[in-house]
């Protein structure tokens, strides 16, 4: 896979590539980031435009009362757990970071639960930061099948793309490659003769 031509394919096919959550401010994209686990994002939209109005920062999410907080999260999946998990995170924000969503992967990822896959979707989307490359079950599956890595776990995956991909195109790589795995290369069935890729493509592991 030539590198240089699937980045020019890709910023052709995918020019305002974003990741598909509805967010007005970083904050927003860390929770929707959270309440993505394991639920669709457009799930997660239908949730936090009842969520958002109703807890507008961190410190009304750290102040919630949890059972009204779980009520609301409920249709997400594993709404205890991420209603914990989303109050925990304000919290330590309010604690440590006056309530402001930081803007370092060091700082971000000491936030509970918080991993790079996580913090890398808020610092590409909200603050336009090449911290990394977006890693999350779509890249984890297209990578390989593209030829563009061997490894077979997120943290290596994101490694062996961040060597091959220039620093300058990380923040629109990863959107672009997680949209090209929701619609395109999908997990079943992907759509090999539609796509844009299919000159240069592998197709490592998938049968025709």
């Amino acid at each position: 896979m030539d590198i240089n031509k699937l980045i020019e394919i890709l910023k052709e096919k995918y020019p305002n590539a974003r990741y598909e959550l509805d967010w007005d401010n970083p904050l927003q994209l860390l929770i929707g980031t959270i309440l993505a686990a394991q639920c669709t994002d457009e799930r997660v939209n239908k949730v936090t435009k009842i969520l958002f109005p109703k807890y507008p920062n961190a410190q009304a999410v750290a102040d919630a009362d949890i059972g009204e907080l779980e009520e609301v999260l409920k249709p997400t999946g594993f709404y205890k757990k991420k209603a914990k998990q989303i109050q925990d995170v304000c919290r330590a924000l309010l604690e440590n970071f006056a309530g402001e969503v930081p803007k370092t992967m060091a700082e971000l990822t000491t936030l509970p639960g918080v991993a790079r896959k996580s913090a890398n979707v808020v610092l590409n989307n909200a603050f336009r930061i090449p911290s990394g490359i977006i890693v999350d079950t779509h890249v984890h599956r297209i990578s390989p099948r593209m030829g563009l890595t061997k490894e077979g776990n997120p943290e290596a995956i994101e490694r062996a793309l961040m060597k091959i991909v220039p620093q300058d195109e990380w923040v629109q790589f990863g959107p672009a490659m997680v949209l090209h795995g929701r619609y395109v290369c999908t997990a079943k069935k992907p759509k090999c003769s539609e796509c844009v890729l299919k000159d240069i493509c592998p197709k490592i592991g998938v049968e025709n």
